[in-house]
């Protein structure tokens, strides 16, 4: 029979066990994000971690649409969304998996390549496009229904299509041959710098933080000017949609990055202070503007948002 002494130590351990792990679990949050937010969420959660050194922070890269999903259709915990287009929050979690939706960062389209890549030193921003038509050139893209730089690019071809007034000009570059396809932008980052592909369609924050050549497009196609809003939304492609079957339409717009808290959080108030940290112009916003991006917040309607994140607004 044990003694109370060894009732007593026994009981302290595992008292300590049991509030060590819940302190492991108020101290972690989880965060899915846009494989183009890669490099700056690595420093960022580096700079977030010094101020905050008890906190563990799990973030996973994928595709912005396969990251929507995993909350949608898999009901993942996830803290933290964020994604490279934020009609993706709009359009597939709210209102049923999120209610607010806050923008935090710009983009656009280029054209990037290789000092190797076929006919580096002839390309220019008013050839590009007979460029990547040449039979020998390799065009590296990312997949539409997993990633939204996929079917930007094919808004690029669009609306490059009307602005040289080239006809069926979209129709030859989405059906070239010599066409690399893979679910995210930053997949195909390898292939191009091992010259498996000459130029990739991706982001011109990606190109900046990889130190790639690239060749820059008029605001009428690279989706950067919210002036050209209009002309944007002319353009739109059919994907899935956040239910097995379904469809979902995405009209052009500017290339906004947004997050939310989606509804199965285990940890909103931890990943608030993330979201404080990363949208801090001096803190999170200063790395993303070292990496490329143009940074600014906005939410539409921010009738839900957190009363933290509404003052950072105002």
């Amino acid at each position: 029979m044990r003694s109370f002494k060894q009732i007593a130590v026994i009981t302290v351990l595992i008292l300590l066990f049991l509030s060590c792990n819940n302190q492991d679990k108020d101290n972690k949050i989880v965060v899915f994000h846009a494989g183009s937010l890669s490099l700056p969420f690595k420093v960022i959660i580096k700079e977030f971690n010094k101020e905050n050194p008890n906190v563990k922070v799990l973030a996973e890269s994928s595709g912005s649409l396969d990251a929507a999903r995993k909350v949608t259709d898999l009901n993942k915990e996830c803290d933290i969304l964020a994604v490279a287009d934020f009609l993706v929050i709009e359009n597939l979690l709210i209102p049923q998996h999120a209610s607010w939706n806050l923008v935090f960062a710009a983009n656009e389209m280029v054209i990037a390549y290789t000092k190797n890549s076929r006919y580096s030193d002839q390309i220019s921003t008013d050839n590009w496009k007979d460029i990547l038509l040449k039979d020998d050139a390799y065009i590296g893209r990312s997949e539409p229904n997993s990633d939204p730089c996929g079917y930007r690019a094919v808004f690029v071809f669009e609306l490059a299509e009307s602005f040289f007034g080239q006809a069926d000009l979209k129709k030859k570059l989405m059906n070239k041959e010599n066409t690399v396809i893979r679910p995210k932008e930053v997949d195909l980052l390898a292939l191009l710098e091992m010259g498996n592909i000459d130029y990739l369609m991706i982001y011109k924050s990606v190109a900046i933080q990889h130190g790639l050549k690239y060749i820059e497009l008029p605001d009428e196609i690279n989706l950067s000017n919210p002036e050209f809003e209009e002309l944007y939304n002319s353009v739109s492609i059919t994907v899935n949609g956040s239910e097995k079957g379904t469809t979902a339409e995405i009209m052009g717009s500017s290339i906004l990055y947004s997050l939310t808290i989606p509804s199965n959080s285990k940890n909103e108030d931890l990943a608030i202070e993330f979201i404080l940290f990363l949208t801090d112009p001096a803190k999170g916003g200063k790395i993303l503007t070292e990496n490329g991006m143009r940074v600014f917040n906005y939410c539409k309607d921010d009738t839900d948002l957190p009363e933290k994140l509404l003052e950072r607004l105002n």
